[in-house]
């Protein structure tokens, strides 16, 4: 099963972007976990591209992206 190495999460709400990059650990789905440069946006993505952003501190909430478009 191929996952890609980056994606593109779009934000519905605020209209943002961000790369994010694929960590060597798996989310609690047992999915490749994927961070952007700083380690604060977290998201678990799936091979059909489903999305289940990740908590990387205590009381952070993060929008639900729109899409994820794989980079590679």
């Amino acid at each position: 099963m191929h996952h890609a190495e980056r994606f593109e999460l779009t934000f519905p709400v605020s209209g943002d972007s961000i790369v994010v990059t694929r960590t060597d650990r798996k989310g609690a789905g047992g999915h490749p976990l994927y961070s952007d440069e700083t380690g604060i946006v977290q998201a678990e993505i799936d091979e059909h591209g489903n999305v289940r952003m990740v908590a990387s501190g205590g009381h952070q909430s993060h929008d639900v992206p729109a899409r994820a478009e794989p980079l590679d």
